[in-house]
């Protein structure tokens, strides 16, 4: 086991807040004395199937904290997640059945051990526990929070201003997951930096059960795609640890400017020097090198050449990609007009869209691009529609 100034070292990087810090130091010094790892806590609801590069931000420090040496303890909320966490809520989240909430984690699990260690992280279902409870165990926990400090969280405070409706059970969620920290007596709790309120309740949980506290340690909230809100299946500025390489590459490059060091920090293992570098040279050779390492952490470095290659062939070189999907076009559709052929095919969803994407310039047949949404174009199988910068069909015209 290294040091605890080595361990410090790695862990802290990136980190938004260590609650308390001095804690930490001193749990880390009891674990190199007594050759005992820290237990460090991961909760998870798994509301939906996917995991995004967001959440990784996590899962990559909590393999961290493997590498070191210390025990991933993982809690699948499958019974929490029938609650729903209202963090960050403006409404009361929909109530998730526990069969739903069991077919997501499927998924999770699988995507998850793309970057935690499976031999050396714990798993346990949070219904292990919380589904023995009895009443008075519910009393007692309730009674160690008031409504005051509940109602001092930024998502129920603004609720309750607002005279919205909070139902009863959402104060039953940051216990409930509390109580998780108590049932695997956990010496360290991650989250993102908006999971604070319901980690520090679990400190609070544990001093009610006779428990030393844990230590919250908490990751800042990976700006999405927009470059504004934090990434998220809801918003759609995600980029998913399981998106084939090129898709993945392609969205990576989207980014505003401004988030690259975020990101290499945050995405990647470039040390803190190198990234600095790499952001003092062009814009363009900086995303593109971010791009690549992400592919490459989740797809291997063959894929994250490729992936590389294609990009530049494809937006830079403005060749055609390596493989464009196929589009059937039914011979009767051949005299719409552009804008209803592109809707009839599917590659857009209205055709104000189509007519928006023509009107931009942002439609090519053949390299030859369409000004008039009302033109009809006659088709034959081998045409090449291009939409964007992203969105190729190859038409193939079926009797």
């Amino acid at each position: 086991m290294r040091t605890v100034d080595e361990q410090l070292q790695v862990l802290k990087r990136g980190v938004a807040e260590i609650v308390p810090e001095d804690e930490l130091r001193l749990k880390l010094e009891r674990s190199v004395k007594t050759g005992k790892p820290l237990r460090v806590k991961l909760g998870i609801d798994p509301t939906a199937s996917d995991i995004h590069l967001g959440f990784a931000v996590v899962l990559r420090k909590l393999r961290q904290w493997q590498d070191l040496g210390h025990t991933a303890v993982l809690i699948i909320g499958d019974r929490t997640a029938t609650i729903g966490d209202p963090t960050g809520r403006s409404e009361t989240r929909p109530q998730l059945s526990l069969d739903e909430v069991r077919r997501n984690a499927e998924t999770y699990t699988q995507q998850i051990f793309r970057i935690l260690d499976p031999d050396r992280t714990e798993v346990r279902y949070n219904s292990e526990w919380l589904d023995k409870l009895t009443l008075s165990d519910l009393v007692f926990i309730a009674s160690q929070m008031t409504v005051a400090r509940m109602l001092e969280r930024d998502d129920f405070a603004q609720r309750f201003k607002n005279e919205q409706p909070i139902a009863l059970h959402e104060f039953l969620y940051p216990l409930m997951q509390a109580y998780d920290s108590v049932a695997i007596q956990a010496d360290v709790e991650m989250g993102g930096l908006d999971q604070k309120f319901n980690i520090l309740t679990g400190r609070d949980i544990q001093r009610a059960y006779g428990q030393e506290p844990q230590v919250a340690f908490l990751m800042p909230l990976l700006i999405g795609l927009d470059g504004v809100r934090k990434m998220s299946k809801s918003f759609g500025n995600y980029i998913g640890i399981a998106e084939p390489p090129q898709e993945m590459f392609g969205k990576v490059m989207r980014i505003p400017d401004e988030l690259m060091r975020q990101w290499f920090i945050l995405c990647t293992d470039v040390p803190e020097s190198e990234v600095d570098e790499i952001l003092a040279g062009h814009p363009m050779e900086a995303k593109k090198r971010l791009a690549w390492e992400i592919v490459k952490l989740y797809h291997g470095e063959d894929e994250a050449n490729k992936a590389k290659a294609e990009f530049e062939r494809v937006f830079q070189q403005r060749e055609l990609p390596s493989e464009i999907p196929t589009v059937e076009v039914e011979s009767e559709l051949r005299q719409m007009p552009i804008a209803d052929l592109l809707v009839a095919l599917e590659l857009v969803p209205s055709k104000n869209e189509a007519k928006r994407l023509i009107s931009e310039g942002a439609v090519e047949i053949n390299g030859e691009r369409i000004t008039d949404w009302r033109k009809v174009i006659p088709i034959n199988t081998g045409d090449i529609i291009r939409i964007g910068k992203r969105k190729f069909a190859k038409l193939v015209v079926v009797q």
